[in-house]
């Protein structure tokens, strides 16, 4: 293994800045939140973009390489730990208020970044052990049900009007959490019947994993309400939507405006680099174990995060994913920047 290949350690520090804010306290409880969308995007302005690729023989090597592995391992320490320190703070300190308005979105941020992102990665796995760890990162996150609608429902209908993690063309953010939420979370439902349907089992079984996911989720807030108390366990809830919340604001970038076309037969054509967007901003890709080289990872599913590649043909965001959600917070913004980027082909919407 080479030292730049190290470079992914680096994801550690949006925890590192979360434990900031919680020990500091003080100004110090902002730091969860300067560090990723003030800090991050200046050095991606600074650092700019990186579309190298590596070539078949490092592919191979880092497809077998468990460090990478133990690299997105790492952040179950990192997000149950700083969840529960950040926990014993607020309910054990006697904290200002705009202290607790600068930890909750820190840890929310936090969750987003080192939990459901990593959760992502490894929900992709085709390992149980892999595939557990990826539920139980959700678990925090409130959004447990993910794991179902994003492996067998976003991935095959992508850049379609049947996809609710899709975004439209003209299509504000904030329109776009409704669409993405709650059509997210009724998707997996309809997914998870199905499953079990055609897996010849009833719907109170162990494989029913939205089910029990829901059944964890409401679990750890009570848990969470009797180890501390009932505003603490507010604040899980509070948190929990603020990283989900964060999620589909990643997916908004990440497929805004684009479309499959479909063909004669009446079926969509096979996704390809081309509808998804992709970002190469050398932090962020760090950051967020190469999930900004969205094009190549809708393309092919079983790649790893180290081995992600960039394309030409795939359309780039402008900015870096930090700076990208922050543009998509202010919909005239983001469409006066983005909408020239939109291929004309695809700017009829859905």
């Amino acid at each position: 293994m080479m030292m730049r290949d190290l470079k992914y350690i680096a994801a550690y520090t949006v925890p590192i800045a979360v434990w900031i804010a919680i020990y500091f306290k003080g100004v110090w409880s902002f730091a969860g939140v300067v560090y990723p969308f003030v800090v991050i995007p200046v050095l991606e302005l600074l650092l700019g973009s990186n579309n190298d690729n590596l070539t078949t023989e490092e592919i191979k090597k880092r497809a077998v390489n468990p460090v990478f592995d133990w690299m997105l391992y790492g952040n179950l320490l990192w997000v149950f730990g700083l969840l529960f320190y950040g926990f014993s703070e607020i309910h054990n300190s006697q904290l200002a208020v705009f202290e607790i308005v600068g930890l909750v979105p820190s840890l929310g941020i936090l969750l987003a970044t080192n939990a459901i992102n990593v959760a992502h990665e490894l929900g992709h796995r085709n390992n149980k052990k892999d595939q557990f760890l990826s539920q139980l990162l959700l678990l925090p996150c409130l959004y447990t049900h993910f794991f179902i609608e994003h492996n067998y429902g976003h991935h095959s209908k992508v850049a379609t009007p049947e996809d609710p993690a899709s975004a439209r063309y003209n299509q504000t953010v904030y329109a776009f959490y409704w669409q993405s939420v709650l059509g997210q979370y009724w998707s997996a439902w309809g997914l998870q019947k199905k499953l079990l349907r055609n897996a010849g089992r009833s719907f109170i079984s162990f494989k029913n994993i939205v089910l029990w996911g829901a059944v964890a989720q409401i679990a750890y807030i009570l848990l969470t309400s009797f180890v501390f108390n009932e505003f603490v366990a507010m604040l899980a809830v509070v948190i929990g939507v603020i990283s989900f919340l964060m999620l589909e604001s990643i997916n908004y970038i990440e497929h805004y405006g684009l479309r499959r076309k479909k063909t004669d037969s009446g079926r969509y054509e096979k996704t390809q680099d081309k509808h998804s967007w992709n970002s190469d901003h050398v932090i962020g890709r760090i950051i967020l174990y190469e999930l900004t080289r969205h094009s190549d990872h809708h393309f092919k599913t079983s790649k790893k995060y180290p081995e992600l590649n960039y394309y030409e043909t795939s359309p780039q965001l402008p900015f870096g994913y930090p700076t990208s959600i922050l543009l998509a917070l202010i919909p005239p913004l983001w469409f006066r920047i983005v909408n020239p980027h939109v291929p004309d082909s695809m700017k009829n919407g859905f």
